[in-house]
């Protein structure tokens, strides 16, 4: 009987391996569609497809940058929302405009403001930073969103690499600049929007412009490990004031960040575009979903207490060792102090 019952084991597994290679693409089509289905029902009924919370922000002042499109626009829509004050911190003033006539549209909040910055220049950071201690009274939740991907080997004014100084160091100087204003408003909240890439990150103190080697992939991953060493650092120097400073991975999200793939992968990206819009389309959160674990961080009155954390999916999640090495912290943040006219 065994050897029977083996017998025909064997000649079904034939039959399953015979059907799955004469079936091949119709095959990883089903998977593909299954998996992206298990993702999508994940997103989209629990998961990160919603932060539930009664909390309100009334009398709260929040700034976000980038947000005029992405999940930094539909974050300022769930806390405006809730009766915050919300400051859209954007480089195109033109987008930005939409986003808060629309923003206050759709929440009935009349309180969204629109004020010029761009990240990646070091001039229109302390404008801006001038600008928002001279005019607010307070600040309770600075979101440091913005950021930009791939970018061919771009330079700023300053002479920075493009994607460390608008995912780094321009929230560094702009953080900084405006402690001061947290600190009075306490307990107030930085949060800082990274990516679950920043475990491929390394910190090239050597090359941190990539002057001698660039790649645009390397590049993006040193800017979100820089993000999460410089919150981890910024939580230390916190204690005790009432600020708190975590980070976050938003989730693989679809939005204008993978922009500049075009420029950056060529002909490669001609080639595999329409599986990447496809896979976009099948397994990437939207917009509103990847905003959830920074409105969590925003609005949760037990995380009032928490720093020096980072989440996902709206949870605490233990960060990798590259994200935990307090030595390159420290010494990031002297680096970067000298790079934006911080030091001395």
């Amino acid at each position: 009987m065994t050897h029977t019952k083996m017998a025909s084991d064997n000649a079904s597994a034939g039959v399953f391996v015979q059907f799955v290679l004469s079936n091949f693409p119709i095959v990883v089509f089903a998977v593909f569609i299954g998996v992206g289905y298990f993702f999508w029902k994940r997103y989209s009924d629990n998961g990160d497809g919603g932060y539930e919370s009664g909390d309100r922000l009334d009398g709260k002042t929040v700034i976000i940058t980038g947000a005029n499109k992405g999940t930094g626009k539909e974050t300022a829509r769930a806390l405006a929302a809730k009766g915050a004050r919300v400051i859209l911190a954007c480089r195109d003033i033109t987008k930005a405009d939409a986003a808060a006539n629309d923003i206050r549209q759709t929440t009935g909040n009349g309180n969204v403001v629109v004020e010029e910055l761009n990240l990646a220049s070091l001039a229109s950071v302390r404008k801006f930073a001038a600008k928002i201690k001279k005019r607010e009274t307070s600040l309770d939740i600075l979101i440091n969103n913005a950021a930009v991907s791939a970018c061919p080997k771009w330079v700023t004014e300053d002479g920075f690499e493009r994607q460390f100084a608008t995912n780094h160091l321009g929230h560094f100087l702009l953080t900084n600049l405006l402690l001061d204003l947290l600190k009075t408003s306490a307990p107030s909240r930085v949060i800082v929007v990274s990516a679950v890439l920043y475990k491929r990150g390394k910190i090239n103190f050597d090359d941190i412009n990539g002057e001698k080697s660039y790649s645009p992939h390397g590049a993006y991953c040193q800017s979100m490990l820089a993000s999460v060493l410089f919150m981890r650092e910024l939580a230390k120097r916190l204690e005790g004031t009432g600020v708190t400073a975590n980070a976050l991975h938003p989730g693989v999200v679809s939005t204008e960040l993978s922009r500049n793939f075009s420029t950056t992968l060529g002909w490669i990206m001609l080639l595999l575009g329409p599986f990447f819009t496809a896979w976009v389309y099948l397994f990437a959160k939207t917009a509103k979903q990847g905003a959830q674990t920074t409105v969590r961080l925003a609005v949760d009155k037990e995380l009032e207490t928490t720093s020096g954390a980072y989440f996902s999916d709206c949870k605490p999640h233990e960060l990798a060792p590259v994200g935990k090495d307090d030595v390159t912290a420290r010494k990031l943040w002297q680096v970067s102090e000298e790079m934006v006219g911080l030091a001395g």
